[in-house]
C-alpha cells in the first residue's frame, strides 16, 4: 500500500460571530450584611445597582434574551468613571455572545470610594448573576451559562483582584491597567489561583506599571497567568473618551504613541480568544490565544500558561496494520476525514480504511485546549476511475446518483468512510440511477465492469 504524509501549517483559529441585538436592563442587588452602595429597591442592606447588557431578540430595555445560554462578565469601572465610559467593552462582547454586568457602586469623588466594598460588590454581582439562571421570574431564567469572569479597569481592575481572591466561582480574572487599592490588591494577589490576564500600557503614567500592574501580576498564585505590555499604550484608552480619566492622564502620560482605537484593537486581539476559551470552552481558542500572546504586534508579553504539544498520527502494529493512533494521550478525541468529523470515531486509535484515498487528522482535547495532529494522506490502493469510461453524477449529490459507463456494469458496491458496505446491487446495465438514502459524508463506489473494477469517491451532502 502506497501512502504519503502531507503537512499543513495550522495558524490562527478564525472565529466568526453573527452580530446580535443588544438588550439592557437594570437590576439592584442587595447585601443585607452591609450598608451604603448605590441605587434603591434591592431589599435590605447595601444596594448594588447594576447595568446589564445582553444578547437579545430585539434592541431595547427589558427585552427578551436571545436563544441560547451566555457566560457572564462582571466589570469594575475606574475611579470617578461611570459605567457608560465602557460602551466599547459591552458592545464588543455582547456581540460575541456574552452578558456584561456593570455595578455602579463606589463611583463618587467625595467621599472617596471604598475599594474593599467595590471588590465585594463585584464578587457578589458575579454570583448573583449566575443564580438568575434558576430564577423563574427573571428574564435570564435558563439563559445564563454557568461560567463567569470578573474584569475591571484601573480602580476596578485592582478591585477585580480583591474579588478574585479565594474565589472558586469564576473561571478567570482580567485587569486592564489594574491599580493598587486599599486594602491592597498586591497583598491579595497570592490568594488568587484562577487563571489571570493583566494588560498594561508602557506609557501609563496614572498607574505606572512598575508600581501597580507588575507587582499585582507577579504576586498572583495562578498556575496560568499572562502579562501583556502594550508598547506606547495609555491608561485610559481601554475605555471610551472620559473627561475625568483623560484629564488625569493628560498631565502624567506624555509618551503615549498609540491611538485609542489601536490600543483597544490590540487588547481585543488577545482578550477575545482568552475569554472564548475560558468562558465558552471553545477549544481551538486556546491555541489562538497562545499565538496572539507570542506574536501580537506592538506588545511585549509574558505567560506561564502551558503550551500545546505537537501530535502526530502513528501506526500501531500491535493492533493491526490499518490501526492508527494519536501519538499523545488526551482527555478525548475526534477523528476527521477530508476536514469532516467522522461520526463515532472518538477514541485514541482508528482503523483507517486506507483504500478510500483520503486525508485524516485527529483532534486531541487536553485540559488546556486542544490541538490537531499533523494530517496524514493515503493514496487510494486501487486504480482511480477513468472518467472517459465511467461517469458518476452529480458529485456531490443530495440523494440521486447516476452511474454511466461505456462498458457493461455488473456489480455496484458502496462503502462509507469506515469501510462498511452501505449498498450493493447487481445492475447489468451501462446506465444506472440510484436514490441513495445515507448520511452525509464521503463514500467509495466500487463498480465491477466487463473490463475489471473501477473506484469512484463521491460526497453525499
Amino acid at each position: 500500500m502506497k501512502f504519503f504524509f502531507s503537512v499543513i501549517l495550522l495558524s490562527t483559529v478564525s472565529l466568526f460571530f453573527a452580530q446580535s441585538q443588544i438588550g439592557h436592563t437594570t437590576i439592584t442587588f442587595n447585601d443585607p450584611a452591609r450598608t451604603g452602595g448605590f441605587g434603591s429597591g434591592g431589599g435590605t442592606g447595601r444596594q448594588i445597582q447594576t447595568e446589564i447588557y445582553y444578547p437579545s431578540t430585539t434592541a431595547g430595555d427589558n427585552v427578551a434574551v436571545a436563544s441560547g445560554q451566555f457566560p457572564v462578565i462582571t466589570f469594575g469601572h475606574g475611579f470617578a468613571m461611570a459605567w457608560d465610559a465602557y460602551t466599547n467593552i459591552w458592545q464588543h462582547y455582547v456581540n460575541r455572545g456574552y452578558i456584561l454586568a456593570f455595578p455602579r457602586t463606589e463611583g463618587g469623588l467625595i467621599p472617596g470610594p471604598s475599594h474593599g466594598d467595590f471588590g465585594t460588590d463585584l464578587k457578589q454581582v458575579s454570583d448573583k448573576m449566575l443564580a438568575l439562571n434558576s430564577n423563574t421570574s427573571s428574564i435570564f431564567n435558563g439563559k445564563i451559562l454557568q461560567k463567569a469572569a470578573i474584569m475591571g479597569h484601573s480602580m476596578g481592575g485592582g478591585a477585580s483582584f480583591l474579588a478574585a481572591a479565594n474565589n472558586a466561582n469564576i473561571e478567570t480574572v482580567i485587569g486592564l491597567a489594574p491599580a493598587e487599592t486599599t486594602p491592597s490588591a498586591i497583598a491579595a494577589a497570592p490568594n488568587v489561583t484562577v487563571p489571570a490576564l493583566v494588560f498594561s500600557g508602557s506609557a501609563d503614567g496614572v498607574t505606572p506599571p512598575a508600581d501597580h500592574h507588575i507587582p499585582i501580576y507577579q504576586g498572583l498564585n495562578s498556575t496560568c497567568k499572562s502579562f501583556v505590555s502594550i508598547t506606547g499604550g495609555a491608561h485610559c484608552y481601554y475605555a471610551n473618551t472620559n473627561f475625568n480619566c483623560d484629564f488625569g492622564e493628560g498631565t502624567s502620560s506624555p509618551n503615549i504613541s498609540l491611538t485609542r482605537a489601536e490600543q483597544q484593537a490590540t487588547t481585543f486581539a488577545i482578550l477575545d480568544p482568552w475569554l472564548d476559551f475560558k468562558l465558552k470552552g471553545i477549544c481551538d481558542a486556546y491555541g489562538a490565544f497562545l499565538l496572539a500572546i507570542e506574536s501580537q504586534p506592538g506588545t511585549i508579553n509574558e505567560t506561564i500558561c502551558p503550551s500545546l504539544p505537537s501530535v502526530t498520527i502513528i501506526n500501531d502494529p500491535n493492533q493491526g496494520s490499518g490501526v492508527y493512533c494519536s501519538s499523545l494521550q488526551g482527555n478525548s478525541y475526534q477523528w476527521y476525514m477530508d476536514n469532516q468529523p467522522i461520526v463515532g470515531e472518538t477514541s485514541q486509535c482508528y482503523n483507517i480504511p486506507v483504500d478510500l484515498g483520503a486525508t485524516y487528522q485527529v483532534e486531541v482535547f487536553f485540559e488546556n485546549g486542544c490541538v490537531y495532529s499533523t494530517p496524514i494522506t493515503f493514496e487510494s490502493g486501487v486504480e482511480e476511475v477513468n472518467l472517459k469510461n465511467v461517469q458518476v453524477f452529480p458529485n456531490p449529490t443530495s440523494s440521486e446518483l447516476t452511474f454511466k459507463s461505456e462498458e457493461l456494469m455488473m456489480d455496484l458496491s458502496i462503502k462509507d468512510a469506515m469501510g462498511k458496505e452501505v449498498y450493493f446491487n447487481k445492475i447489468y446495465s451501462d446506465i444506472f440511477q440510484l436514490n441513495l438514502n445515507v448520511l452525509p459524508g464521503i463514500y467509495l463506489a466500487e463498480i465491477k465492469t466487463t473490463r475489471g473494477k473501477v473506484y469512484v469517491r463521491f460526497a453525499r451532502n
